[in-house]
């Protein structure tokens, strides 16, 4: 067989293919003396765009003229080729450029080569109609957790093309999140999953597959009220790099690291991922950023393996084989052997391997991390760290970490050291920042730059030192790859996800035996001890006469039931604010996320009811007159009140900072509640008003209602004026269905207000 080596280059389906036969080719466009000559009309291509030199069996290929065209340059896998030149293997394939609409593909062959690598650009004809996902049977077969099996489908018309969603989850046409059908035409670029496609006039091309990320900081300043927070940074992270963020403390480490997430908005300059600007189009790249917070994201009440499922249908397509990605999760994070133990059980280190775990089931290509070491032992620091550099390496992950550890810092490919007010002093390999610093170990360093005079010193030296020069040199050109559109919202299935969630928080509440059991008997418990202080006496009997201290029982129902309700809530939003944050990011709803919480404990609010409804009916002789079914007419109250209660508890749970202001607002709340009950004396004036706001109010009127306190009035009081009776009479507890469905609804306006508050208060703890 004879000797085949060339070159294909495809640029929006035109196709050349050139024969390599020589020592040395060049290629270009319209210039003397180029050999490989494509047409004038592909001004994507450089008068001087390549040069190919033979060495023994193998060709290398240099970028042409870099000052005639830098966007013009040669990437592979995001990464510009070297100035030393790329080695061509059979099935080598670099881009020119890294905009999607003028990307030229080019392919190198060689018949006898014994190397060759898997090409990440495919091609499929579109004469018949195209499968697009994850199964084997489709056309074009998209392997990634976030594609569904069967994705998407493009049917070709006489003068068009149609492309059709298949599933919820939807996808992108350029910047427009599409749901059904919508024509597409040449041109056009589509985003499935982590992948990009792009339809030309036969054909469609994966051009880009979503393993290779690469992020560009360019000119980055931050400021808050006139304080310089990011000061001018510029660097450049490549796909598959390890890259620590470190400095001393109030450098702006955690600064820069929320910027490259895309949730700070800079004062100037930007952060730009393969290209396009991230803040405007974080929804096209969210499923493709995997973050782990200091704080844990995982909830401690679950297994395992229950963590990883719950995040494994919150984010992945519905129709994702659940076990097999928790299967190769765990594998990844190295905890199948833990799969079955509770996280409260865990290990420090292995509690945060599950964080990482949850962020891997998506299986994202850049990885930010916030301390993932922080309180380990020196031992399981170098095994978190070694596991960081395997994923960074083996599944060519971008992965960037905060870091104060420096012990295991030189496993890192990269360092980013910050000075304070945000100065970059050094941006490099950890095996030359102690000689670029001048000192002997890294603890120096800090040491230094704790002097602002150096922190300057050194960040002028690094911007114009000649490592930085060569460095940046490497940096895409970013001009013509800006993506300056803003990407249209992904639409969520907001049922789906709020019946998951429920699913998910019913779990953890099973999981939790004494808050449950403490939740379902306090108020039961609390009716038998005021059953023991009351001894024989009867408060709704007639005979007695016992108005007063019957009105003081109900305030006593109504209390329990607003404690019960409380008590159950109040911990519920708090106690999750790490995790509900990382899932909005995701694309979690609040309306899902809210529902979610008052299905639960509303389903629990039924089961209290029960509890509370028997536990009076043993207690208690039932009043002879009453408006409505005694038993049935408490269970109604005590559950609005109990849901209401939970609504408020709610509220105040989102509105706290963390678990101990939850818990020392209850008092706060609880005070009011009793004090203008209009019980313990008679309310005026404001306090009429005020009373109005309190839920003890109404549900203290629908008792009173119920059991037609009036009713109880010795005979001496029948002919007494409202105002001088023992207690607040009159319309509060008038025996009539419309007083108690005013009582009632006021109840149900009480719970929707403070869900309504709550969900604000959500939204406004948005971090984009």
């Amino acid at each position: 067989m004879s000797k085949d080596r060339h070159l294909t280059i495809n640029n929006q389906s035109k196709t050349i293919k050139f024969t390599l036969d020589k020592d040395l080719h060049i290629l270009g466009r319209d210039r003397a003396g180029v050999d490989l000559l494509v047409p004038s009309s592909w001004n994507c291509i450089s008068p001087l765009q390549a040069i190919l030199s033979k060495s023994g069996n193998d060709y290398y290929i240099f970028n042409g003229d870099d000052n005639d065209a830098s966007s013009n340059r040669f990437y592979l896998n995001r990464s510009i080729i070297p100035a030393t030149g790329q080695l061509l293997v059979n099935g080598t394939t670099l881009h020119i450029g890294l905009n999607p609409k003028t990307l030229v593909r080019l392919t190198y062959y060689d018949s006898e080569s014994q190397s060759s690598v898997n090409s990440n650009c495919e091609s499929i004809s579109l004469n018949q109609v195209v499968t697009i996902g994850r199964d084997p049977t489709c056309t074009l077969l998209l392997d990634s957790p976030t594609v569904a099996l069967f994705h998407a489908r493009i049917k070709p018309d006489r003068n068009c093309y149609y492309l059709e969603s298949l599933i919820d989850d939807g996808m992108y046409r350029g910047n427009q999140w599409i749901e059904k059908i919508v024509t597409i035409e040449p041109g056009d670029v589509v985003t499935v999953g982590c992948f990009t496609l792009r339809l030309s006039d036969t054909e469609l091309e994966i051009i880009d597959r979503g393993n290779s990320i690469r992020l560009d900081v360019r000119e980055l300043v931050l400021e808050t009220r006139g304080k310089r927070r990011l000061d001018n940074l510029s660097f450049a992270i490549e796909p598959g790099e390890f890259v620590a963020i470190v400095g001393g403390s109030g450098a702006g480490k955690s600064t820069l690291m929320q910027a490259l997430l895309g949730i700070e908005t800079p004062n100037s300059g930007g952060v730009y991922i393969n290209g396009a600007n991230l803040r405007q189009n974080y929804d096209l790249y969210r499923s493709r950023i995997g973050y782990v917070p200091q704080d844990d994201i995982i909830h401690t009440n679950l297994t395992v393996e229950a963590v990883l499922s719950y995040a494994a249908r919150l984010r992945l397509p519905t129709d994702t084989n659940i076990k097999w990605a928790v299967d190769r999760t765990l594998a990844q994070i190295d905890m199948t052997h833990r799969r079955k133990a509770t996280v409260a059980n865990l290990s420090g280190g292995q509690r945060k391997r599950v964080s990482i775990g949850v962020e891997l089931i998506a299986d994202p290509k850049l990885f930010f991390l916030d301390e993932p070491t922080s309180g380990l032992d020196p031992g399981l620091d170098r095994q978190m760290m070694q596991l960081l550099r395997s994923l960074a390496h083996k599944d060519r992950r971008t992965i960037v970490l905060v870091t104060h550890a420096v012990l295991n810092i030189e496993l890192c490919d990269r360092i980013i050291f910050l000075g304070r007010d945000g100065k970059l002093c050094y941006f490099g390999s950890p095996n030359e920042i102690l000689a670029h610093f001048e000192v002997e170990n890294f603890s120096d360093i800090y040491v230094k730059l704790e002097d602002v005079d150096w922190i300057d010193s050194y960040a002028i030296d690094y911007k114009y030192s000649d490592y930085c020069k060569d460095y940046m040199a490497q940096n895409i050109d970013i001009t013509d790859n800006i993506n300056r559109e803003s990407t249209s919202k992904v639409k969520i299935n907001v049922l789906k996800q709020c019946f998951l969630l429920s699913q998910r928080q019913l779990d953890i509440i099973c999981r939790d035996c004494p808050n449950l059991l403490i939740s379902l008997l306090t108020a039961p418990i609390g009716i038998g001890l005021l059953k023991v202080a009351l001894q024989d006496i009867q408060p709704f009997s007639r005979t007695g006469a016992n108005a007063g201290l019957a009105i003081q029982v109900l305030l006593i129902f109504s209390c329990a039931c607003l404690w019960v309700g409380l008590f159950t809530s109040v911990q519920e939003i708090v106690k999750e604010s790490a995790i509900y944050i990382r899932e909005r990011l995701i694309n979690l709803q609040i309306s899902a996320y809210i529902g979610s919480k008052l299905l639960i404990l509303a389903g629990l609010a039924v089961v209290q009811t029960s509890a509370i409804t028997q536990a009076v009916s043993l207690a208690f002789k039932p009043p002879t007159m009453t408006l409505m079914l005694w038993q049935l007419g408490i269970s109604i109250n005590i559950f609005l009140t109990i849901t209401a209660s939970c609504c408020l508890g709610l509220l105040v749970s989102a509105a706290a900072a963390n678990s101990s202001q939850a818990n020392s607002t209850l008092p706060l709340i609880l005070l009011p509640q009793i004090i203008f009950s209009g019980v313990l004396f008679k309310l005026k004036g404001i306090g009429v008003i005020v009373s109005y706001f309190t839920i003890t109010r109404w549900s203290l009127g629908a008792f009173g209602t119920i059991a037609n306190v009036n009713n109880l009035l010795p005979s001496t009081f029948k002919n007494t004026s409202l105002k001088n009776l023992p207690f607040p009479t009159g319309t509060a507890y008038e025996p009539t269905w419309n007083n108690l469905m005013i009582c009632f609804v006021a109840l149900i306006i009480h719970a929707g207000v403070y869900l309504a508050v709550a969900a604000y208060i959500q939204k406004k703890k948005d971090i984009l």
